[in-house]
């Protein structure tokens, strides 16, 4: 089982760097930030762009892969999207992954770009060409596309992934459509299980989830063996670091459902992931195996 957290992009990066650094030294296998323009109700407050926040992560950490949680085509286009993985890529020396959704529906970076609500159909198809023209974009030499959302023109993609054939894709996906996308494309899945469910219900979701993605690797034929499963632990009703308890909890119930990865949040002072850094410590020296602790 391997062990993730995610840092919110709200922090000047005086105050950021160290998390991160500390992240590594903690032992996690996975640090990875939101890729928003604004968040819930935190978009009064600080927030700053994941593609810079990554870039900058990379310059103070040496091992641990680096990633978004989520990207999404609310405000991203693939063309210009492609340039900055490449040099994320190219700066992370080969450390970053690709975390990808289709976006809120209702959401604030869909709001202030002046989009409009999309029904849950109309998300998907056009999650799909973006991810299909990403995967295109890192790939190919030159790429054309003309679809239905996204266009390409003699798109190039010198000097390519450090990474080969691209940098990996972990799919966030909760549907049927969407977790086809996931096993066709993704070197990974994230799943959030049933939002607004109880601490129950919502675990047997997460376990139904694991099935429906097994259901989707074989209606594409893909041999799911190599493709890891992540779980957002924080999407239950019980904030996973609440303490060491409720964090070996997750853990083993993920484990027991077949999940290779999870990940958690960096505790903040109050609202979201509202928790205790001390207890993040604790997690890190008691239960991250073979771990080392600053």
């Amino acid at each position: 089982m391997r062990v993730g957290i995610i840092i919110l992009p709200e922090h000047r990066w005086a105050q950021a760097a160290p998390r991160w650094r500390a992240a590594e030294a903690y032992g996690f296998d996975h640090v990875w930030t939101y890729d928003h323009i604004g968040w819930r109700n935190l978009v009064d407050g600080p927030w700053f762009d994941a593609v810079a926040t990554l870039t900058a992560a990379a310059t103070v950490t040496e091992r641990i892969r680096l990633g978004t949680m989520v990207a999404s085509p609310n405000f991203r286009h693939p063309v210009s999207f492609a340039r900055c993985l490449l040099a994320l890529d190219d700066i992370a020396g080969g450390r970053f992954t690709l975390g990808v959704g289709s976006g809120g529906i209702a959401g604030y970076d869909n709001l202030v770009t002046g989009g409009s609500e999309l029904s849950p159909r109309v998300r998907v198809d056009r999650f799909t060409e973006f991810v299909e023209l990403t995967d295109a974009l890192l790939t190919r030499e030159r790429t054309d596309f003309a679809g239905e959302y996204y266009t390409a023109v003699q798109a190039r993609s010198a000097p390519g992934c450090v990474q080969r054939p691209r940098l990996p894709f972990v799919v966030a996906a909760n549907g049927p459509r969407s977790m086809r996308l996931a096993a066709r494309f993704g070197q990974g899945w994230v799943t959030t299980g049933e939002r607004g469910a109880d601490f129950d219900t919502w675990w047997r979701a997460v376990a139904q989830r694991a099935e429906q993605f097994d259901a989707a690797l074989a209606a594409t034929g893909r041999d799911g063996a190599g493709i890891d499963r992540f779980l957002s632990v924080d999407s239950a009703p019980v904030y996973s670091l609440t303490s060491v308890e409720s964090f070996r909890d997750a853990l083993g119930r993920a484990a027991a459902l077949g999940y290779t990865d999870v990940v958690a949040h960096w505790p903040r002072p109050d609202g979201y992931y509202a928790g205790s850094e001390a207890v993040l410590e604790r997690v890190a020296a008691e239960v991250l195996p073979g771990r080392n602790v600053i």
